[in-house]
């Protein structure tokens, strides 16, 4: 039997623990340079309706956060919005996780000449995750600038959290959105693990279609679940649909640019009444498996022993198996 669900921070990390758990792995969590974190909250702050930041604190006090909800591991997404800022935000967030231990050796890029070598340096300085944001950085997914990068990370099988859902917020780009650019991309490099942002919101149906024909695909719950307006609303059979994807869905939360408390997020997930197994593979085995995290209480450096979900790992029962 499911436990409860947390009603408060302070009960997050006791619920992991009651479902068998070492602790949390977070796919979707921004740790970005001062002036660029500060810069993303009074966007925020622009906001109608309002998008309240509850987490606004220093970067100290939200790794600390993250400690106390039993986050064992989690990433530093960064995203680059214009040339010339992927390198600064990747030596940021690189030096950030050799520093921290539980925080992933986390990367973006931007089309632009130099980006296969930008991406090649933060793979050879261990780099686990990446981050590209279309919408923010108004870019084609399928810029030829781009195709070394694919083919670099499609090798590499790095996962990649990719925003591609149109969120209307007043800030355009909704343009470069929408499953067809990543469709194309995917035809194009069919072995990228790509995971989708906030369940494609608020093109959920569409992406969780798309995910259904490339098993690769993966897509993370940041915000997803909760019901947010400016994200839409997701389809109705949403927990018919992720149980279909099960083996693929992971677990994001987007702190600490987020308007809820993070429990809320984790009761969300549990509302959905697709039992423990459920739960255990999108807050630790999914998301641990992409990072090459370990199932142990010691977890392990991310990308160390990444096991790439291949073309005979499809079905969630298959890697429930292993």
């Amino acid at each position: 039997m499911v436990p409860p669900p947390p009603t408060t921070d302070a009960e997050v990390a006791p619920f992991a623990r009651a479902i068998g758990l070492p602790g949390i792995v977070d796919m979707h969590t921004h740790f970005m340079p001062p002036a660029i974190q500060d810069a993303v909250w009074r966007h925020f702050d622009s906001l109608e309706p309002p998008w309240p930041v509850l987490y606004r604190w220093p970067e100290d006090r939200r790794l600390e956060m993250l400690a106390r909800l039993g986050v064992r591991h989690h990433t530093a997404l960064a995203y680059a919005h214009r040339p010339g800022v992927a390198g600064w935000l990747n030596r940021y967030t690189l030096a950030l996780a050799a520093r921290e231990a539980q925080v992933v050796p986390t990367f973006t890029f931007y089309p632009e000449p130099g980006a296969a070598e930008e991406v090649g340096r933060a793979l050879a300085a261990g780099g686990a995750c990446a981050k590209v944001h279309l919408q923010v950085g108004r870019f084609d997914a399928n810029d030829p600038l781009l195709d070394e990068v694919w083919a670099q990370l499609e090798q590499a099988a790095i996962p990649i959290v990719l925003h591609a859902g149109a969120v209307e917020d007043g800030s355009g780009g909704e343009e470069w959105c929408g499953p067809g650019p990543v469709a194309r991309l995917l035809e194009r490099f069919p072995a990228l693990h790509l995971v989708l942002a906030h369940l494609g919101a608020p093109d959920h149906a569409a992406f969780l279609d798309l995910a259904r024909r490339h098993p690769l695909m993966c897509l993370d719950t940041a915000m997803a679940l909760v019901g947010w307006p400016r994200l839409g609303q997701p389809p109705r059979d949403l927990d018919r649909r992720l149980a279909e994807l099960d083996g693929r869905v992971v677990w994001g939360s987007d702190f600490p640019t987020i308007p809820v408390p993070y429990a809320d997020q984790v009761a969300a997930l549990v509302r959905l009444g697709l039992g423990e197994g459920f739960l255990r593979r999108v807050l630790w085995e999914t998301p641990g498996r992409l990072l090459g995290i370990g199932t142990d209480e010691s977890g392990g450096q991310a990308g160390a022993a990444r096991a790439p979900f291949g073309p005979g790992e499809v079905s969630g029962q298959e890697r429930r198996s292993r």
